[in-house]
Order: structure tokens, then C-alpha cells, then sequence
């Protein structure tokens, strides 16, 4: 193996592993936060500092794509849901919802992923995506159970699947974008975008930034700055190189990295009749990517070369 690519997968590497860290710590730092700001107010201070970080990085680089119209709106659909929607959605969710519950029902998303490929991108649906699909419908089915037992908030697990919709959507508008775009680009535009569409919390983020502890503040510029700014530019970095398929497989160690934080530093561990649904939908997220069984050749025939 030469040094190029052997150097562009490490770096490739890093960055799934950065993001990863990252959007599970933003889990646990939201929760931490729940209590001395609302979902609107975290969403506008979260993407405030974003948008500030970002912008000043591009003004440094000064690469700029102008967007065609198609990406225009692209840009407005992948900022709107991935920014703004998600960010409301998953902060309401955590008012409810213990960070490891929230973070394994927002990642059905490859799950959607994949059948919204199947039906609207052509790729049809295999038999592994069926199976999967199935035992992920277990999944939520047991966690529906815990939820009606009263052991999980009814609205925390919709405001959650609704973040998992919304997040799916972006990556799915994102991975044309990034074709021609840069990331920088495609996420400041992305944030800003969010950031905009969040001013109208901006009332009650000043009210509420006045009252907070420095430690939740300082909570608010890490959302920001790490699981915004640093890991969605990681994020964009590695889905230019590799199919979206495959690295959303990645984000299923999110949910396992965010509940196993969660307990020691928040003391919250899902209730298990949740837990064991969370795991079994990702069980069968998980059974939708694998490969197909390519049909044997006919006998006699000729090798291909």
C-alpha cells in the first residue's frame, strides 16, 4: 500500500471516530443543560456558536462553490432538517428521555435510510432488508411496551423518532451536496441555516443565559463547538470518501458509547424492558446491511475475467 492512501484512511478513520465521540457526548452534555434551558433557546445558542466558529473558518480558507439552484434547496432541506428540526426534536426528547434511550431511537435512522433508498433510489429491497426491518419493528415494539407501562415518556419517544426522521432526511440530501461542494461550505450554510430558523428563541435564550450556571453555559459553546462545528466537518470529511450506507453503520456505536457515559457521570440507565428494544432495533438496522447472497453460475459455464 502506498503512503497516500494508507494516510487518507487513517485520516478517514479519525474523523469517523472524532464524530462519533462527539455526537455521543452531545447526548449526555444535553441532558446535563435540560434543566436550565428549553429546546428552542439550546437549539439557537448550540448553532449560534456554530455558526460563529465555522463562519471564521471559512473566511480564512475563502474556498467558496457558488451552489447551482438545486443545491440551493438541497442546502435548505439539508439545513432545515438536519439543524434546525433535529436539534428541537432531540433537545425535547432529553427533557423526557435518558440520554442512552435517546440516542438508541434517534438511531433508527440508517434504518430509514435504507428503506427510503430502496423505494425512491432504485436499489430495490433485499431479503437481509425485510429481516431487518422486522426485528427492528420488534424493537420498537418493546420499547412502545415500556412506554405504556409508564416507565418511558409516550412524547420523548416520538420527539425522538421524529429527530431520527429528520436526520435520516439530511443524509440523504447530503451526500449529493458533497459531490461538488465542499463540507466547510455545506455545513456553515447547513448551520446558519438552522441558526436563522432558530431566532425566534432568541428572547428566551438571552433570558435564560442570564439565569444558567457558567457550567451549563459552557455546555451550551461545547455543544457548538464539538458536536456541531469540529464533528459534523469530520462527518462531511468522511461521507465525501465512502458510501453513506457504510458509514452510517458506524453511528450505532453512538447509542452504546452515550449509555455507558451516561450512567457513571448522569446516574441514568434506561429502563431494560427499553434497553433491550433499543439494542434489537439496531440488531436489526444492522441485519438491513448485510450483503446479498450472489446467485452460483451455472454449471459449465465460463469463468468471467
Amino acid at each position: 500500500m502506498t503512503p497516500a492512501p494508507l494516510r487518507e484512511r487513517l485520516l478517514v478513520l479519525a474523523a469517523i471516530v472524532t464524530t462519533l465521540l462527539a455526537w455521543a457526548s452531545a447526548f449526555i452534555v444535553i441532558r446535563a443543560v435540560a434543566h436550565d434551558f428549553d429546546p428552542g433557546a439550546l437549539t439557537l445558542g448550540r448553532l449560534g456558536v456554530a455558526a460563529v466558529a465555522l463562519g471564521a473558518v471559512q473566511l480564512v480558507r475563502g474556498t467558496w462553490v457558488r451552489p447551482t439552484v438545486r443545491e440551493w434547496l438541497l442546502l435548505v432541506a439539508f439545513g432545515i432538517a438536519w439543524f434546525l428540526v433535529y436539534n428541537l426534536a432531540l433537545n425535547a426528547a432529553e427533557h423526557e428521555l435518558d440520554p442512552g434511550t435517546a440516542a438508541l431511537l434517534v438511531n433508527v435512522a440508517p434504518l430509514i435510510v435504507a428503506l427510503v433508498a430502496g423505494g425512491l433510489l432504485g436499489e430495490g429491497f433485499p431479503r437481509w432488508l425485510i429481516v431487518g426491518a422486522a426485528v427492528a419493528f420488534g424493537g420498537i415494539a418493546l420499547i412502545g411496551v415500556a412506554t405504556a407501562s409508564g416507565a418511558l415518556s409516550v412524547v420523548g419517544v416520538a420527539l425522538a423518532l421524529v429527530a431520527a426522521l429528520t436526520y435520516a432526511i439530511a443524509v440523504l440530501v447530503q451526500k449529493p451536496l458533497l459531490r461538488r461542494l465542499p463540507g466547510l461550505q455545506v455545513t456553515f450554510i447547513g448551520v446558519a441555516i438552522g441558526a436563522l430558523g432558530s431566532l425566534p428563541f432568541s428572547g428566551a435564550l438571552a433570558e435564560q443565559l442570564g439565569a444558567a450556571p457558567l457550567a451549563a453555559t459552557a455546555g451550551v459553546v461545547y455543544l457548538g463547538l464539538v458536536p456541531t462545528a469540529i464533528a459534523f466537518l469530520a462527518w462531511a470529511y468522511a461521507l465525501h470518501r465512502m458510501p453513506a450506507g457504510r458509514l452510517i453503520i458506524t453511528t450505532y456505536l453512538v447509542p452504546v458509547i452515550a449509555t455507558v457515559a451516561a450512567w457513571p457521570l448522569l446516574g441514568e440507565v434506561p429502563p431494560p424492558l427499553a434497553l433491550a428494544g433499543g439494542l434489537i432495533c439496531l440488531a436489526g438496522v444492522a441485519l438491513t446491511r448485510m450483503p446479498a447472497r450472489t446467485a452460483p453460475a451455472p454449471l459449465g459455464s465460463a469463468p468471467e475475467r
